[in-house]
């Protein structure tokens, strides 16, 4: 049984399939307009772990997820850049699905893009404006009309008064009310643009996801996810539209993650604090940064800080040197593997995703595992594959132990302090001086601050512990 928090009743519930034994999940993706971040990664890590535990559970899940590929940034920043916006867009949606790749984040059953629906947008909205919900301007724009569906607002628990007060509104005097949104936009000079019986325009961006859920699911889906950030107005406006076109209701559950903050400000362009994922990529191996977001629970918002990934580092490091350990001393081709592990997660996992009591049993797992290797009892490669299947569909001891033990050994090769490496050079001369207890001492030293040097025949190498 899977239980978790619908923003919708604003209570954990069972979920109970429309269709019995398959899940239709929806999760918004990235406005190619820029760079992707961490907040990006994060959002589509959550929700491919949410559709590996409905897929371990026996359900048949088809996972869609979308691009926004045209939009006001995306056009400005091509602009900026002398560049075609459709080209643009594509190149970024190659690039950040080569980012996510690296960080072993899986591909969703279903990719969706706007630009690919124009036709069905249109359509869309056509039905709504026939239906009454929507109107065109002279301008060329259409609108829905946020009045004209009692319901608005069930999502964020928001009347219409509320709305007023919390969301930005533009001064569009053609508007009738203040909070309708946009449907269809008319083209600026310059624009790309598509031709509707509106004239020249292209969608507006909450239309899309609708849209893309009817082409790829129909008129119902199980789950709708996405940020936090999104439940008002996007999200509130997904239902709106699509309920006023069907009659039916749009997502029996919705499910929303925490944000992002660096260093506990909101992360932004503004403050110059964005953590892009090539940033990421030159500096963490992929489980580092996972188990790192992975600590705190989906619903939270996120405080990354640098110490955060270090840690999360040193603890990868340690787990993966257990198991170097267990490969080099003990056969591990056997299908014979601990099962209580596995359980462990797995009751964790269908109790709201939660990722921080998944990760919680690690440290004890690891301190048996390396009394087992110490007692050279061979029971602990039933522990390490245990642990291997229990946690894999986290993102985590997926990889080959050496090349992640080579991977951070080399990525903190340069990072080492210089006052550190003055230590273990006069720690080393010590040693060719034979003053051992000077040698000792600086020894113990280093350790105190988080370095531990390795001796060889040719001398010496310092590793963070």
């Amino acid at each position: 049984m899977i239980k978790f928090y619908n923003t919708l009743t604003r209570r954990k519930e069972e979920f109970k399939p429309l269709e019995e034994n398959k899940v239709k999940m929806y999760a918004c993706g990235i406005t190619v307009s820029g760079n992707a971040h961490i907040g990006h990664l994060y959002q589509a890590m959550i929700y491919d772990i949410i559709r590996k535990v409905f897929v371990k559970n026996g359900f048949e899940v088809t996972y869609a997820r979308n691009y926004t590929d045209i939009d006001d940034k995306i056009i400005a920043k091509a602009n900026e850049m002398g560049v075609d916006s459709h080209k643009y867009a594509q190149e970024m949606i190659e690039k950040i699905n080569d980012e996510m790749s690296y960080f072993q984040v899986d591909e969703p059953d279903i990719w969706l893009k706007a630009t690919e629906n124009i036709g069905n947008i249109i359509n869309f909205i056509e039905k709504l404006i026939k239906k009454g919900y929507a109107y065109p301007t002279k301008n060329g724009d259409v609108y829905f009309s946020v009045e004209k569906f009692h319901k608005y607002g069930a999502l964020s628990n928001r009347n219409l008064e509320d709305a007023k007060n919390g969301y930005r509104i533009d001064n569009d005097e053609e508007k009738v009310n203040p909070l309708d949104f946009a449907l269809w936009k008319s083209a600026k000079e310059g624009e790309p643009f598509w031709i509707s019986p509106w004239g020249k325009g292209r969608p507006g961006w909450h239309i899309e996801c609708s849209t893309m859920n009817m082409q790829a699911f129909g008129e119902q889906i199980d789950i709708h996810g996405g940020g936090r950030d999104l439940i008002f107005p996007h999200h509130e406006n997904e239902i709106a539209q699509t309920e006023a076109l069907t009659g039916k209701q749009f997502s029996k559950y919705w499910i929303h993650n925490g944000l992002i903050k660096v260093e506990g400000q909101k992360m932004s362009k503004s403050l110059g604090n964005t953590i892009t994922l090539e940033e990421l990529k030159e500096k963490y191996h992929p489980e580092v940064v996972k188990f790192a977001l992975l600590q705190n629970s989906y619903r939270s918002d996120i405080n990354i800080t640098e110490a955060n990934f270090k840690q999360a580092e040193k603890h990868i490091n340690n787990f993966y040197q257990v198991f170097a350990e267990i490969e080099s001393k003990f056969d591990i081709n056997q299908e014979n593997f601990e099962e209580k592990f596995q359980k462990d997660v797995f009751d964790a996992m269908n109790d709201d995703f939660n990722t921080p009591k998944a990760l919680s049993y690690l440290f004890e797992i690891f301190k048996i595992m390396q009394k087992k290797i110490d007692d050279n009892d061979e029971s602990v490669v039933r522990d390490y594959l245990g642990v291997k299947k229990a946690y894999k569909d986290l993102g985590l001891f997926v990889n080959n132990s050496k090349e992640v033990l080579d991977f951070i050994k080399q990525k903190n090769k340069d990072e080492i302090p210089q006052d550190i490496i003055n230590l273990a050079q006069k720690r080393w001369q010590a040693k060719k001086d034979r003053d051992f207890a000077l040698a000792d001492s600086l020894r113990g030293e280093l350790l105190e601050k988080g370095y531990v040097v390795k001796d060889s025949k040719d001398g010496f190498e310092i590793e963070k512990i």
